[in-house]
């Protein structure tokens, strides 16, 4: 008589684990989903969107800006991509009061834009950016230059000079590095050649 109980203790525990297995197959069965030809975006698949778009420096100007391209918000933002965050603002420039708009990245300055109307002036100190050839960022004053004499000036402050670059009639290259003299005052040429790239000016 005692095994009779056993034996119902044995049955319901059987019976609930397979009423466990059954649940759990229909829960498995409920999470599949069926893929959908029709409302696959297709075009993300096509070549020319398999790479973001790029930007590069020419002489032309930068990405699709160029001279005639009205200095605006819009109009840059349009011109560089949406890989950019815009935002504006005002400073000063040999006393004068001046508008700029910058072009963000990763928390960072990538371009600055100066105008009026349209846009006349770019710096560029996004390293991701194209460059023409023969200009890259971090390379070293003499990958240019021989000398300063001739094709630098001093520039925004003692760790920096601002260079023509040569056979171009609008890019300009700004070299950074460590000089212990006062301001306005050019850097030798022996120790210019330690400095390395730092930004890229366009202008009209």
């Amino acid at each position: 008589m005692k095994a009779l109980p056993c034996a119902l203790l044995a049955s319901v525990v059987l019976l609930s684990g397979c009423a466990g297995s059954s649940h759990q197959a229909d829960t498995s069965n409920s999470s599949v989903h069926w893929w959908n030809p029709l409302s696959y975006s297709w075009s993300s698949a096509l070549p020319w969107n398999w790479f973001g778009s790029s930007v590069d420096v020419s002489e032309e100007g930068v990405g699709k800006i160029t001279r005639s391209t009205p200095f605006n918000a819009e109009a840059i933002s349009e011109g560089i991509g949406s890989d950019y965050r815009i935002r504006q603002g005002m400073g000063t420039r040999n006393g004068q009061i001046e508008s700029y708009i910058q072009a963000m990245k990763d928390q960072q300055v990538a371009m600055t834009f100066y105008g009026d109307g349209t846009v006349n002036k770019i710096t560029v100190s996004d390293t991701q950016i194209g460059t023409p050839k023969g200009i890259a960022f971090g390379a070293p004053f003499s990958a240019l230059f021989q000398k300063a004499y001739g094709n630098c000036q001093p520039g925004r402050d003692s760790q920096h000079v601002q260079c023509k670059v040569p056979h171009s009639q609008h890019l300009e290259v700004i070299y950074q590095g460590e000089f212990s003299g006062p301001s306005g005052i050019m850097p030798a040429d022996a120790t210019l050649k330690q400095w390395t790239l730092s930004e890229i000016v366009w202008h009209a």
